[in-house]
């Protein structure tokens, strides 16, 4: 049975010190009396934050403490002056990030959970599975997979994103339907327009430093070395779920990763972007809890 006891017990929300960062953290969870819940805990990918997966939290927490929080620089968990030590010490690997969430862990007072990830958050989920396999009993990773290296649509990219990075203006996200524009290259179904808003508000107020240096670490020539290795050593019963007309990370990349893996159960939602969850969500919700039942 995994320990659903924490430090913060009696606590919905709050900050945790991790590495000298205040991790925010949020607890979405029903009463189950004096008996103990599994804890689930959820990652968020790149630009945005915990609270896209609010409305996923709350429908599977009858059966599970759901555990959000912030990826350092993100949402808020906001970065401490860049002229301190501290600061500039910090890495943005993906590694970086593992070593972010079980100190997290530990520092609640948890030694078991499922985890359950998106996007940017998957690749730090399948590094925590390998570099910590005691600490997880199930994972589900949505959105991610294994990528072929390119010099030059790397260099592109991430010239382009440092542009996108550097010029965020507070006032888009007040302009009409920016939401809607902002979103659109991630979506094939709608999600709720407070889903939407979030997000860009999120990716707005991103520290700087943790947007450009993730772009720079998560797409990146070690990244196409690393994953695939990654992806193979993991232990712990995993669940893939890829959206079918995801155009950030394409469903033949998912289908890759889970061929290197018997450990690794695959499923490609139809008619769906990159945010399965928020697009499908019964669908995605039966994936899920089918996963963790037959596990």
């Amino acid at each position: 049975m995994i320990n659903a006891l924490t430090q913060t017990a009696d606590a919905n929300q709050g900050f945790v010190d991790v590495r000298g960062v205040a991790h925010y953290y949020q607890w979405i969870r029903q009463s189950s009396g004096n008996l103990p819940k599994p804890v689930m805990v959820f990652v968020h990918g790149w630009g945005g934050s915990a609270r896209y997966w609010e409305s996923t939290a709350a429908a599977l927490c009858d059966r599970f403490d759901c555990l959000l929080y912030d990826l350092r620089g993100f949402g808020r968990s906001r970065l401490p002056d860049q002229a301190s030590d501290l600061a500039s010490n910090l890495g943005y690997e993906i590694e970086d990030y593992a070593d972010d969430l079980a100190i997290l862990l530990q520092n609640l007072g948890l030694n078991s959970v499922i985890i359950h990830s998106h996007s940017m958050g998957a690749s730090i989920a399948a590094c925590f599975l390998v570099q910590y396999p005691q600490l997880a009993e199930r994972a589900i990773l949505t959105c991610n997979g294994i990528f072929e290296y390119d010099e030059k649509a790397f260099a592109a990219f991430h010239k382009f994103g440092g542009y996108v990075v550097k010029f965020r203006y507070p006032w888009f996200s007040r302009v009409p339907l920016a939401d809607r524009l902002f979103m659109a290259r991630f979506l094939v179904r709608s999600i709720p327009a407070r889903d939407r808003r979030n997000f860009l508000e999120d990716f707005i107020v991103a520290d700087y430093a943790a947007a450009v240096g993730t772009i720079y670490t998560s797409v990146s020539k070690n990244a196409v070395e690393v994953m695939p290795k990654v992806f193979a050593e993991i232990e712990t019963p995993t669940l893939l779920i890829s959206g079918q007309k995801d155009q950030i990370i394409p469903s033949q990349m998912g289908r890759l990763a889970a061929s290197l893996n018997p450990r690794l159960d695959y499923f490609e939602m139809p008619q769906t972007g990159h945010f399965p969850m928020l697009e499908d969500a019964p669908t995605y919700l039966s994936l899920v809890r089918d996963f963790l039942v037959g596990h």
